[in-house]
């Protein structure tokens, strides 16, 4: 159960795979027919979490090294087939054993006998022989004499030749592939996690990796290249919000696991990816979630104004907006300083007004942020009217206020004169 709860928090860890193999390979029953069947399930797990990691040969290895142990020798040559075309670092040192494997044992016994018949077929397509007439015998029994062992011994060669042949293919392909990443894998110093901040060159490096993965590498890739990535840059908000905007054009689910892990686990206090995440989900028409992921941050991390005007700004979207009043009105009430109940009195005067369509309502509740401090409110409502060229104020009040154009603070003199000329 432990090593189940480790693979499932950390799959992509070739290390606590291989643990749990050697774990299983000591405590299971040898004589039992199900054991073999239950160890190469758990190694067919651990290739699909771990397996195309650049740094995975060992698990590969291990497996090769497993079946050859039982005398499963198509199975080898069948898991050659797959780490043969990963890109992996030592791409070069599986072809060599795949060679190896293939010199030493009769090729019937390395393919299925389909393939292997399929073969023979091709080799002797190649190589025809012709009667008299000039008509391509097809018979294979009648082209190889069992009684010349030269003739045996030229067939397994050729045929060994050219399995070999087909998987230099593939090789060629895979180095090539091997090159373009080798100096990402080298820029990589600390794949693991540690709480000390990585270097400027380190962020750079993954970065430039994730864009060049996304760009030639399939989904599968890519996925494992950002669960790699987000091993030692956890705790940097900017690789989860790569991660989950790629998913996006894949899986919504995707989308969501991204999101969920990386605030609920490694960041629970910073606020962008929440807001994001609480963004994704109103998108897809989950809007208590939302709820939920806002009001969850707001309890975290209290006091955030822009989380406190995302929750009303979600409210209004969808019609709520006794409840997004009621956000700031709370706002108002709980602020820690003159400056920010100022603040959110602003905000609350212009969803009145804009929203509400309520001036009378928006003008009390400047003419009490007013009276709570001037001086503060000047500056802020100054901001806010040049921003939105409107003013909910009579002249003649802010005057009174002692906000008028001869001792307002220097922000606020080009609006008096604004005010002035058109008369208010």
């Amino acid at each position: 159960m432990v090593y189940r709860q480790g693979l499932q928090a950390i799959p992509l860890s070739v290390d606590l795979w291989l643990h749990y193999i050697n774990f299983l390979k000591e405590t299971l029953d040898s004589n039992n027919p199900e054991t073999d069947a239950k160890i190469k399930s758990v190694f067919e797990h651990a290739v699909l979490a771990a397996g195309t990691d650049f740094r995975s040969d060992r698990l590969w290895e291990t497996y090769i090294n497993w079946e050859n142990d039982r005398g499963n020798l198509e199975e080898v040559t069948a898991i050659y087939d797959r780490i043969l075309g990963i890109p992996t670092q030592l791409y070069s040192h599986h072809f060599q054993r795949f060679r190896d494997h293939v010199q030493n044992h009769l090729p019937k016994d390395l393919i299925s006998p389909e393939d292997f018949i399929n073969l023979r077929q091709e080799l002797a397509s190649t190589n025809a022989h012709f009667d008299n007439d000039g008509i391509p015998r097809n018979d294979l029994a009648a082209e190889i004499d069992i009684n010349d062992p030269a003739r045996i011994v030229s067939e397994i060669e050729n045929m060994r030749h050219r399995i070999i042949e087909v998987r230099q293919e593939i090789y060629n392909h895979n180095e090539n592939e091997v090159s373009r990443r080798w100096a990402f894998e080298e820029g990589i110093k600390r794949p693991y996690f540690h709480v000390k901040p990585l270097e400027k060159a380190q962020l750079k490096n993954w970065k430039d990796y994730l864009d060049f993965e996304i760009e030639n590498g399939t989904l599968e890739r890519v996925v494992v290249l950002f669960e790699r990535c987000l091993v030692a840059c956890a705790l940097y908000e900017d690789f989860w919000i790569k991660y989950a905007k790629y998913m996006e054009n894949h899986s919504n689910e995707g989308v969501r696991h991204v999101f969920s892990r990386a605030c609920t686990v490694h960041l629970s206090k910073k606020p962008m990816v929440h807001l994001l995440w609480a963004a994704f989900e109103e998108q897809q028409g989950n809007i208590n979630e939302a709820r939920r992921i806002l009001k969850t941050l707001e309890d975290s991390v209290p006091g955030l104004a822009m989380v406190r005007l995302r929750r009303v700004s979600l409210e209004r979207r969808h019609g709520n907006i006794d409840e997004a009043e009621f956000l700031l009105q709370d706002a108002i009430k709980n602020s820690k300083t003159p400056n920010e109940s100022s603040f959110y009195a602003v905000k609350l005067a212009r969803l009145l007004f804009k929203v509400e369509k309520s001036l009378p309502k928006a003008r009390k509740v400047l003419v009490e942020a007013i009276d709570i401090d001037k001086i503060t409110f000047c500056n802020v409502l100054t901001h806010w009217i040049i921003s939105n060229d409107f003013i909910l104020l009579p002249y003649t009040m802010l005057c009174t206020a002692g906000l008028s154009k001869t001792n307002a603070t220097s922000p606020w003199k080009p609006k008096c004169k604004l005010l002035t000329r058109l008369g208010i």
